[in-house]
């Protein structure tokens, strides 16, 4: 309770029992109008008291139709005495012998490993929470903490389709997984950057907490308290019943379902308002995923595992733009982005259930092949490959559009400094959007990425997959405008990769191969789009492709690709919807007000964006894009069914926390505390009675030696 609040009550308190006179009141008025304009309060003591944590990044808790992961403090927080892990030996002074339990430990990214964390859950009784100092450059080591084999059981490879290929029993795509982000912790686990916070953490620890010469700290000791509460607790299944259980107008969530929405495009326009098969329409899917993940929420970076995909699917759809309206091939080409995927495909199987139930404006029978970009970001040594289904190939009609498919590929890359090839043919699939199509019906397709059997991505799915791992960097004291003109090595490489999927799109649609020569990749484009995803969106190219009242959304960081919940539009989403919508769109000339409300046939979309300022003026000058860009749900039919329970859907649901805040103090010793509340309650007690004795007293005490009623002037 802060200072003006004591005294209001102390004031009160007197009146209530001592009735003093006016002059006793006047003097305790003045002082409540001297602590009001003084400004002292509760403020100023905190302060003292406290260090808050500015940027933290902590792990929340997610739950699927059997259990849950993740992290959770108590409801007004954890509370521990810091200790900062030199080594994996030295976590026996916080499981053991450490007298002052419980324990905040902080310690090193390169101790943030399964076997640590594993022991620190183990004895949880005395471990408070973790807070995990992030490091400036990537652990040379790699760290993944997805599981070896992602989204195993919601894909095609299950006991009925191909019991031998079920459970990464052939390959093991992420051998550096160690499911550390799939296993459940009852404390919380922070992370925080190598900065001033970090620091004053530190430099507590240092003055207060660290042993000299073996013996044990003195009092008072550094402590953190980390807050994190979780409403959601058990399975989806339990969380979505508590929030169906309606006892006043406004019930409070305690779970949202994951999800936003897909984005996708067509080479022609389509009318879109009806729905299921089109008689004569046949469409080349070329796919690409929109989300990533971390151990920490809000810190999902995904540089090859996502925004390597996105960037040369985008870039290969601005390659293709003239090429298809010049020259027309015989296929639509369907651009998709799906959002959701890293939680058991989300937004490909939202797609595939709309399909079957003639709520999208095509239906599984138009798809004729599919081409899915997954991580693509070519190292030194690395080079393309091209996975396809050995199951569905035995079929002989699939088995020949594939190998059409692959011989375009390898035509496509004639020219260029990409060299692709075909892994084993009893290879499975790696985890693609592909698979919940062949779930549905043997498809033909290939996943294009830059490994062979298992990831070459060393940080798949973790925050060090990042800018620098996929080698987007500029030289030192470069603005941003010098920045969006630079172009790192990892352009140009993308540059090519984009230039093959295009011209494999466009031959596999049908379309004539004299026109591949003038098919090529934009290396301007690509760069301002790896610079927006993976440095900072807030930056003046972008600023021309959206709408005024989404510039504030621009952020000064990398985007963050965590797919979030379906109440708010994710980042990626909104980015790449505008994008997609500029690059294979083309400008109208209309008024603003025609742009926004009137224009809004069924083969179009409409969007006012404003534009670049002329030079010498501060003046945008907006204008209205036309494009074939949609939006389709992507939430996992599990939740339109109600079946919250299925293995045949993701069912992942984000509980609903409290403030998430973290903040560092001093701490005295337990006998310390006890006496100082000891001598607080005999204060109290004692001024109970003294302000009870005097009450009672109080016309002898405050007596003025009034004169008789009787006098006579």
């Amino acid at each position: 309770m802060c200072c003006i609040s004591s005294f209001y009550v102390f004031v009160t308190w007197s009146q209530i029992f001592t009735k003093p006179p006016c002059a006793f009141i006047l003097f305790a008025y003045f002082f409540k109008i001297f602590f009001y304009f003084s400004g002292v309060g509760c403020n100023s003591v905190e302060k003292k008291i406290y260090v808050h944590l500015n940027y933290t990044f902590p792990c929340v808790r997610l739950l699927n139709a059997t259990h849950q992961i993740g992290c959770q403090s108590s409801l007004s927080g954890n509370v521990g005495v810091l200790h900062e892990l030199e080594s994996e030996e030295n976590l026996d002074w916080v499981l053991t012998s450490g007298p002052n339990p419980p324990y905040m430990v902080i310690l090193e990214s390169r101790l943030f490993t399964r076997s640590i964390m594993m022991k620190l859950k183990e004895g949880s009784g005395r471990v408070a929470g973790v807070v995990v100092v992030a490091p400036n450059i990537n652990p040379p080591e790699g760290f993944s903490p997805h599981t070896a084999c992602p989204n195993d059981n919601s894909g095609v490879y299950t006991e009925n389709y191909d019991p031998t290929l079920a459970h990464c029993n052939a390959t093991v795509w992420n051998p550096l997984g160690n499911g550390l982000a799939y296993e459940e912790f009852d404390f919380p686990i922070f992370s925080v950057k190598d900065d001033n916070d970090t620091r004053v953490i530190r430099q507590c620890y240092q003055d207060h907490n660290r042993r000299v010469n073996g013996s044990n700290p003195q009092f008072p000791l550094c402590a953190m308290q980390l807050r994190s509460s979780m409403s959601a607790v058990t399975n989806t299944a339990t969380c979505k019943r508590r929030n169906d259980i309606n006892f006043s107008l406004t019930p409070d969530r305690v779970c949202d379902e994951l999800g936003d929405f897909n984005i996708w495009a067509s080479s022609r326009p389509m009318n879109t308002t009806t729905k299921g098969h089109k008689e004569f329409e046949s469409v080349v899917i070329a796919a690409a995923r929109m989300d990533s993940r971390s151990f920490f929420f809000d810190i999902a970076p995904g540089a090859e595992s996502t925004a390597s995909g996105i960037v040369t699917l985008l870039a290969a759809a601005h390659a293709l733009r003239r090429a298809t309206q010049e020259a027309p091939p015989n296929r639509t080409i369907l651009y998709t982005f799906f959002q959701g995927e890293t939680f058991d495909y989300i937004g490909s199987s939202r797609m595939v259930y709309d399909m079957e139930n003639n709520q999208f404006p095509l239906d599984l029978d138009n798809i004729h092949s599919v081409l899915e970009v997954s991580q693509v970001g070519l190292h030194s040594d690395s080079k393309l490959w091209l996975h396809s289904d050995p199951v569905s190939r035995k079929n002989s009609s699939v088995k020949e559009e594939v190998e059409k498919l692959v011989n375009g590929l390898k035509s496509a890359s004639a020219g260029l400094n990409v060299s692709v090839d075909e892994p084993d043919v009893s290879q499975p699939l790696p985890p693609s959007s592909f698979q919940r199509f062949l779930l549905a019906r043997p498809i033909p397709g290939v996943v294009i990425g830059n490994y062979r059997s298992s990831f070459t991505n060393r940080y798949y799915e973790s925050m060090y997959d990042n800018a620098e791992y996929l080698n987007v960097s500029y030289p030192e004291n470069m603005t941003s405008e010098e920045q969006l003109e630079h172009f790192p090595e990892t352009v140009k490489t993308l540059t090519e990769v984009a230039t093959l999927v295009a011209r494999a799109l466009y031959v596999q649609a049908g379309g004539n191969e004299t026109q591949l020569a003038n098919i090529t990749a934009d290396p301007q484009i690509v760069n301002q789009m790896l610079y927006s995803f993976l440095v900072r969106a807030n930056n003046s190219w972008l600023q021309q492709l959206v709408p005024t009242d989404f510039t504030n959304h621009l952020a000064d960081r990398p985007t963050n690709f965590y797919v979030g919940v379906i109440q708010y539009f994710s980042e990626p989403t909104t980015l790449v919807q505008y994008m997609l919508a500029n690059m294979t769109g083309s400008v109208v000339n209309v008024t603003q007000e025609d742009c926004q409300n009137t224009l809004a046939p069924p083969l179009y979309t409409y969007m006012w964006v404003q534009g670049a300022a002329p030079p010498n003026s501060t003046e945008r000058e907006g204008f209205c894009v036309r494009s074939t860009v949609h939006r389709s749900i992507a939430v996992s039919p599990a939740f339109e069914l109600h079946e919250y329970t299925t293995s045949n859907y993701s069912t992942w649901t984000e509980s609903v926390w409290k403030p998430i805040t973290g903040r560092i103090f001093l701490v005295a010793s337990h006998d310390l505390e006890m006496l100082t509340l000891g001598v607080g309650i005999t204060v109290l007690l004692t001024s109970l009675v003294l302000t009870y004795v005097i009450s009672s007293k109080a016309d002898i005490l405050f007596s003025s030696g009034r004169e008789p009623t009787s006098a006579t002037y």
